[in-house]
Protein backbone atom coordinates (compact mmCIF):
# COMPACT_ATOMS: atom_id res chain seq x y z
CA UNK A 1 0.00 0.00 0.00
CA UNK A 2 1.36 3.42 -0.95
CA UNK A 3 2.12 5.75 1.93
CA UNK A 4 -0.17 8.78 2.14
CA UNK A 5 1.87 11.99 2.33
CA UNK A 6 1.00 14.82 4.67
CA UNK A 7 0.13 17.00 1.68
CA UNK A 8 -2.23 14.34 0.27
CA UNK A 9 -3.91 13.98 3.65
CA UNK A 10 -4.40 17.73 4.04
CA UNK A 11 -5.69 18.00 0.50
CA UNK A 12 -8.23 15.25 1.23
CA UNK A 13 -9.29 17.00 4.46
CA UNK A 14 -9.97 20.23 2.56
CA UNK A 15 -12.48 18.40 0.40
CA UNK A 16 -14.39 16.92 3.38
CA UNK A 17 -17.48 18.34 5.01
CA UNK A 18 -17.43 19.08 8.72
CA UNK A 19 -19.50 15.96 9.35
CA UNK A 20 -16.99 13.82 7.44
CA UNK A 21 -14.12 15.31 9.44
CA UNK A 22 -15.99 14.58 12.69
CA UNK A 23 -16.51 10.97 11.58
CA UNK A 24 -12.79 10.74 10.75
CA UNK A 25 -11.86 12.05 14.20
CA UNK A 26 -14.22 9.53 15.82
CA UNK A 27 -12.68 6.71 13.77
CA UNK A 28 -9.18 7.80 14.82
CA UNK A 29 -10.25 7.75 18.46
CA UNK A 30 -11.59 4.22 18.04
CA UNK A 31 -8.66 2.88 16.00
CA UNK A 32 -5.78 4.38 17.97
CA UNK A 33 -7.33 5.05 21.37
CA UNK A 34 -6.16 8.66 21.20
CA UNK A 35 -8.25 11.78 20.88
CA UNK A 36 -6.70 13.68 17.93
CA UNK A 37 -8.24 16.90 19.26
CA UNK A 38 -6.19 16.59 22.45
CA UNK A 39 -3.06 16.15 20.35
CA UNK A 40 -4.01 19.14 18.19
CA UNK A 41 -4.61 21.32 21.26
CA UNK A 42 -1.28 20.28 22.75
CA UNK A 43 0.51 21.06 19.47
CA UNK A 44 -1.30 24.35 18.85
CA UNK A 45 0.94 26.60 20.96
CA UNK A 46 4.03 25.38 19.12
CA UNK A 47 2.38 25.66 15.73
CA UNK A 48 0.86 29.06 16.47
CA UNK A 49 4.09 30.69 17.61
CA UNK A 50 4.02 33.10 14.66
CA UNK A 51 1.64 36.02 15.13
CA UNK A 52 1.00 36.33 11.38
CA UNK A 53 -1.01 33.10 11.40
CA UNK A 54 -3.22 34.24 14.27
CA UNK A 55 -3.77 37.65 12.69
CA UNK A 56 -4.90 36.07 9.44
CA UNK A 57 -7.53 33.91 11.15
CA UNK A 58 -11.03 35.20 11.78
CA UNK A 59 -14.17 34.30 13.69
CA UNK A 60 -17.50 34.36 11.83
CA UNK A 61 -20.10 35.88 14.18
CA UNK A 62 -23.84 35.78 13.48
CA UNK A 63 -25.55 38.99 14.62
CA UNK A 64 -29.02 38.22 13.28
CA UNK A 65 -30.64 35.52 11.16
CA UNK A 66 -32.68 38.11 9.28
CA UNK A 67 -35.99 37.50 7.58
CA UNK A 68 -35.14 34.15 5.97
CA UNK A 69 -34.32 32.25 9.17
CA UNK A 70 -34.94 28.79 7.69
CA UNK A 71 -32.30 29.25 5.01
CA UNK A 72 -29.87 30.59 7.62
CA UNK A 73 -30.52 27.61 9.93
CA UNK A 74 -29.86 25.19 7.06
CA UNK A 75 -26.62 26.99 6.24
CA UNK A 76 -25.52 26.98 9.91
CA UNK A 77 -26.15 23.21 10.02
CA UNK A 78 -24.06 22.74 6.87
CA UNK A 79 -21.19 24.93 8.07
CA UNK A 80 -20.97 23.70 11.65
CA UNK A 81 -22.31 20.15 11.56
CA UNK A 82 -24.70 21.03 14.39
CA UNK A 83 -28.09 19.42 14.76
CA UNK A 84 -31.32 21.24 13.90
CA UNK A 85 -32.07 22.35 17.47
CA UNK A 86 -28.54 23.68 18.05
CA UNK A 87 -28.47 25.46 14.68
CA UNK A 88 -31.87 27.04 15.40
CA UNK A 89 -30.63 28.20 18.80
CA UNK A 90 -27.63 29.82 17.17
CA UNK A 91 -29.85 31.47 14.56
CA UNK A 92 -32.21 32.75 17.28
CA UNK A 93 -29.54 34.02 19.67
CA UNK A 94 -26.59 34.78 17.42
CA UNK A 95 -23.01 33.92 18.27
CA UNK A 96 -19.87 32.41 16.81
CA UNK A 97 -20.54 30.27 13.76
CA UNK A 98 -16.93 29.27 13.18
CA UNK A 99 -13.79 30.31 15.00
CA UNK A 100 -10.15 30.63 13.99
CA UNK A 101 -10.66 30.14 10.25
CA UNK A 102 -8.45 31.57 7.51
CA UNK A 103 -9.55 35.02 6.36
CA UNK A 104 -10.47 33.80 2.87
CA UNK A 105 -12.72 31.05 4.24
CA UNK A 106 -14.26 33.49 6.73
CA UNK A 107 -15.08 35.92 3.91
CA UNK A 108 -16.65 33.09 1.90
CA UNK A 109 -18.79 31.95 4.85
CA UNK A 110 -19.84 35.54 5.57
CA UNK A 111 -20.91 35.99 1.94
CA UNK A 112 -22.95 32.76 1.99
CA UNK A 113 -24.69 33.70 5.23
CA UNK A 114 -25.42 37.24 4.04
CA UNK A 115 -26.79 35.85 0.77
CA UNK A 116 -29.20 33.75 2.86
CA UNK A 117 -30.29 36.94 4.67
CA UNK A 118 -28.19 36.88 7.84
CA UNK A 119 -26.34 39.77 9.41
CA UNK A 120 -22.74 38.63 9.97
CA UNK A 121 -19.48 40.18 11.10
CA UNK A 122 -15.90 38.94 11.20
CA UNK A 123 -13.92 39.29 14.39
Amino acid sequence: MAKLTKEDFISALKEMTILEVKELVDAMKEEFGVDPMAVAVAAAPAAGAGEDTAAANKTVVLKSAGGNKIAVIKLIKEITGLGLVEAKGLADNGGNIKENVPAAEADELKAKLEEAGAEVELA
